[in-house]
């Protein structure tokens, strides 16, 4: 028998996690005014995805998807990376990343609308009073973020694209939802969360892969800096591969429930990393939208009190 992990260890990890997430918007906006988007995504990815594929084959043997599996593989990988980090980058390169850590806790209110029709999960007033506090966070952070040294149409512009990758990222989260529960028809049981996120993000590489080529024609083989690189590699070891590894331990010794509440100190780490590495500001706006989006998720993912069943996040 291994050791078994003491649960302080457990929480400490997904204390690290969080602010290794939080970071990334730090990295992520320090890589995207240093390198043209889709090639800093690429870059990241094309670290990551060998030491995913080590990682799986170490965890669960050397298996490979089924042809149906395949198929749901490709438009998972197509949300969860391509199209994620196509406007996760181009969204970095116009917003601070204090601002884009808060619009991208949106994302499981996505989740839950696209559960309605998608999942067949009911429309609750938590729900609505859930996304009223989240819309309001965000108008806050679009209308008053301190970050003013970014012109405000182009810091508009960024949040704008940050939420559509929190929106792709949800997509994304109903579809290996879906992929978890039932398995292809070729295949005898439903893939596990490793393998769906592990070639998933294959094939999102290999879909980033032309673009990151057409950009390096269209501009040349950009010249890397030390801290550009110390960005890509932080964004693919730690805040990817190293951070989802912890995350999933996490869930598997203390429950989904638990480890979801580390998530929350996401927005406050990468406010914290925007004002110390990058200079951002600081300011009221960042605190009320960050208490109304967490507000609003906390409330649209609860229960009522006599269907604990009936909602899950």
């Amino acid at each position: 028998m291994g050791r078994v992990e003491p649960l302080w260890v457990t929480h400490l990890k997904l204390f690290f996690v969080a602010s290794a997430w939080g970071v990334a918007w730090t990295a992520g906006r320090w890589l995207a005014l240093d390198l043209p988007p889709i090639t800093g995504a690429w870059l990241r990815y094309f670290i990551a995805v060998p030491i995913f594929i080590t990682w799986l084959f170490i965890a669960e043997g050397r298996g490979y998807p089924t042809r149906g599996e395949w198929k749901r593989i490709i438009v998972i990988g197509f949300f969860s990376t391509f199209l994620y980090q196509v406007f996760f980058m181009f969204g970095m390169g116009n917003t601070a990343a204090g601002d884009a850590s808060l619009v991208i806790t949106f994302n499981p209110l996505f989740t839950a609308l696209l559960a309605i029709p998608f999942l067949g999960r009911p429309i609750t007033r938590r729900l609505g009073g859930g996304l009223a506090l989240g819309v309001a966070g965000i108008a806050v952070i679009f209308s008053q973020s301190p970050n003013v040294s970014i012109p405000a149409d182009e810091r508009m512009l960024g949040d704008a694209l940050i939420a559509i990758a929190a929106l792709s990222w949800a997509c994304s989260t109903i579809l290996m939802k879906r992929a978890m529960s039932e398995p292809a028809p070729d295949a005898d049981s439903p893939m596990s969360p490793l393998a769906l996120t592990v070639w998933a993000s294959t094939v999102g590489l290999l879909l980033l892969t032309p673009w990151a080529g057409w950009e390096s024609i269209e501009n040349g083989i950009p010249t890397i800096g030390l801290w550009t690189w110390v960005s890509i590699l932080f964004l693919a070891i730690v805040s990817t591969v190293m951070s989802y590894v912890w995350f999933a331990s996490g869930v598997e010794k203390i429950g989904a429930a638990q480890s979801s509440l580390y998530v929350y100190l996401v927005p406050p780490f990468g406010i914290l990393a925007g004002w110390i590495l990058l200079d951002e500001q600081l300011g009221w706006a960042l605190v009320l939208s960050f208490i109304l989006i967490i507000s609003g998720v906390i409330l649209a993912s609860s229960h009522p009190p006599d269907k604990l069943s009936e909602t899950t996040q």
